[in-house]
């Protein structure tokens, strides 16, 4: 595989770091181009993955598909991930179709309406739904005979793959399937002021803020509240405890019901733990017109001002060495076997600390960025191979289980009462 990464922040820098490991003996990964718009942060990146000559740097402009196609067909890449903030996403899959080469992504992009309805219909919510521009061109992938993957990572992505397994495993019908993405991380001695955002600031802006989604088949398919809707308190497995989790925007929902409604699927949701002091400062945002992509003028010039936040918002690549305490993310699955009630809880644990001190890079993105790399060793050991635009639900769940196995990437099944 020949693979270039459009991305070379937290989680793009992760992935390759596991990616290195898993394939010492390069037997699958011959070669990574790493691009960012700041080609000293790709530079970085690379340096960090010591004399291998795989790795090359370069800048790209990941909102200029022409671009993106010139460097993919110069290079002889066969293999595009996205790790871009999600506003890039389209045009590097638009530049991975036209170059005929296969692509992977860690979310999708998805546009709201400045007044949303709410209520039954995400298409009276948005213009544009998350996924939509994907699946929308799955035909024109297939005829062409090139594999597009969105989805990858943590959540979603090793979450979509376990709801696959309790569809086929656990199962005889699986009714509901609610994805819990929560924790304990947390910074002993911290102001109790701070703001952490954990993740990649844009992505936090889009889903957290976007209106939610979930998908209840008996309420006619999508619906859609307001931010921080869905309240609830969740039993996460020891050591973790007690979680309250909010609804929030998340592709599961979509490709949940798109790929396991066969398996009777009724009811999806995501939801997510936030620290209270970065609601009220997403609120405080919100309201104050900072998360806007529309530009304003200022001393005459032109900003973005969710650029501006971005910007100088703590990045997530900064936030690690003092942290304690683990991610865990996983789903918690409803149905029937064997005409019985059953409840499992399947989930994937990530201790901070052990992960600055195996792969330099806090649990949030180290997670995601674990998640990611294994489902790219599939698709680069011909394991995960189709024509069309898929998310991880469309395959067969055990080789990715097998891998996570292997690797130490530990995931375990609770079953509940």
């Amino acid at each position: 595989m020949r693979m270039m990464l459009v991305g070379a922040g937290a989680v793009g820098e992760s992935m390759l770091k596991v990616l290195q490991w898993r394939d010492q003996e390069r037997d699958w990964l011959s070669y990574v181009l790493v691009c960012d718009y700041d080609v000293e942060r790709a530079r970085e990146v690379v340096q960090m993955l010591g004399e291998d000559e795989r790795f090359e740097a370069s800048s790209v402009d990941a909102t200029n598909s022409d671009e993106i196609e010139h460097i993919i067909r110069e290079h002889k890449i066969d293999f595009v991930m996205d790790a871009a903030p999600p506003f890039a996403s389209n045009f590097i899959f638009d530049a991975a179709y036209r170059a005929g080469v296969d692509y992977g992504s860690m979310g999708t992009w998805s546009v709201p309406m400045d007044d949303p309805a709410y209520g039954p219909g995400i298409e009276n919510s948005y213009t544009e739904p998350m996924t939509k521009y994907n699946f929308d061109r799955h035909e024109a992938w297939k005829e062409k005979g090139n594999m597009a993957l969105i989805c990858l990572g943590i959540d979603p992505g090793v979450v979509n793959v376990f709801a696959k397994y309790a569809a086929t495993h656990l199962f005889d019908e699986v009714t509901e399937l609610h994805v819990k993405d929560g924790g304990n991380l947390n910074i002993p001695n911290a102001d109790p002021d701070d703001i952490s955002f954990g993740f990649n600031v844009w992505t936090v802006l889009d889903e957290v803020m976007n209106p939610n989604v979930e998908y209840d088949a008996e309420k006619g398919g999508f619906i859609v509240e307001k931010p921080f809707a869905g309240r609830e308190v969740f039993r996460m497995p020891e050591p973790v405890g007690e979680n309250t989790l909010v609804k929030v925007e998340h592709e599961e929902v979509v490709t949940f019901a798109r790929y396991l409604s066969q398996y009777g699927l009724k009811k999806a949701t995501f939801k997510i733990s936030l620290d209270e002091n970065l609601i009220t400062a997403l609120k405080v945002l919100d309201h104050l017109g900072l998360r806007s992509i529309h530009p304003v003028r200022v001393n005459g010039a032109e900003v973005v001002p969710r650029d501006v936040v971005a910007a100088c918002a703590p990045q997530p690549k900064d936030i690690g060495d003092e942290m304690v305490g683990e991610m865990l993310v996983g789903v918690h699955c409803i149905g029937k076997k064997d005409g019985v009630e059953k409840e499992y809880f399947i989930y994937q644990p990530f201790d901070n600390q052990e992960s600055m001190k195996r792969w330099g890079s806090q649990a949030v993105t180290a997670q995601t960025g674990f998640g990611a790399a294994l489902a790219i060793e599939l698709v680069g050991r011909g394991i995960w191979k189709e024509s069309g635009v898929y998310s991880p639900e469309y395959f067969d769940p055990d080789p990715y289980l097998a891998l996570m196995r292997e690797s130490g990437y530990v995931y375990r099944i609770e079953e509940r009462k």
